[in-house]
């Protein structure tokens, strides 16, 4: 798994819980619309099927569901 700053873990974290309509029952997928955004450099359309970092969106899943539990 690659190490991730914390600034960047964090800056994530803000991005999760700033999304208009953000719940705790969907943070999987807030998760991976923030990871998908630092990646591509926008949020992800309805069938968008591009690839994105998988240990930074587990990291950041994980440490997410540490903050909010």
């Amino acid at each position: 798994m690659a190490d991730y700053s914390e600034s960047l873990i964090k800056s994530l974290i803000k991005k999760v819980k700033d999304y208009p309509r953000f719940s705790k029952e969907e943070i999987e997928k807030f998760c991976w619309m923030a990871v998908h955004e630092y990646k591509h450099g926008a949020l992800p359309s309805e069938y968008d099927i591009r690839e994105i970092d998988e240990d930074l969106y587990l990291e950041l899943l994980r440490e997410i569901k540490s903050n909010i539990a």
